[in-house]
């Protein structure tokens, strides 16, 4: 989307294109199921071309959608959990707040320190996160470890305390079910 008109050289109206990515995006649909939904209206549209508009339009709609998104309170729960990915075991890490709106997720293949300070820099790097006062982790032992560490290098405030209490975690657990 370099270009000042994205659409250019197109062969569907801009309207179209973008209605296939957004329902992608918000929606459990495949590309086969929007193609069917278009065929019903009378649309001839192939799946991988809406999978290349997927590639091609949704790094830039996730760009201008970020900043509106609601600011995350200063609780943050966070867990990991494995899901497989392209037929490998891959970690999941996860931040939500204490109401349930996530702050932030990465893929992972190892769950060390190293993973977990990776995470809080990315997690505090969002643009919606609010400062935290507390994190709220489970077991996991590498969460001290990287929790002082981002704490050292600035990534997290001072001020900011790690709880690993496993109960207050529910409501990541809870989430994680519908991921897997």
């Amino acid at each position: 989307m370099k270009s000042s008109d994205p659409f250019k050289w197109r062969h569907f109206q801009p309207e179209i294109i973008i209605l296939n990515v957004r329902w992608y995006l918000r929606y459990p649909l495949s590309n086969r199921d929007l193609e069917e939904m278009m065929l019903e209206r009378g649309l001839k549209i192939d799946h991988s071309t809406i999978n290349r508009w997927v590639l091609a339009f949704s790094p830039e709609l996730e760009k201008r959608t970020r900043r509106y998104l609601r600011p995350a309170n200063g609780s943050y729960r966070i867990d990991e959990t494995y899901i497989k990915v392209k037929k490998k075991w891959k970690y999941l890490y996860r931040a939500v707040d204490s109401g349930g709106q996530t702050i932030d997720f990465m893929l992972s293949a190892k769950r060390d320190r190293h993973a977990a300070k990776r995470f809080f820099r990315k997690m505090m790097q969002s643009d919606h996160a609010a400062q935290p006062y507390a994190m709220t982790v489970d077991k996991n032992p590498a969460y001290p470890v990287a929790f002082e560490a981002a704490q050292d290098d600035g990534h997290i405030p001072k001020g900011c305390k790690l709880r690993q209490i496993k109960y207050l975690n529910n409501i990541v657990e809870q989430d994680h079910r519908f991921i897997k």
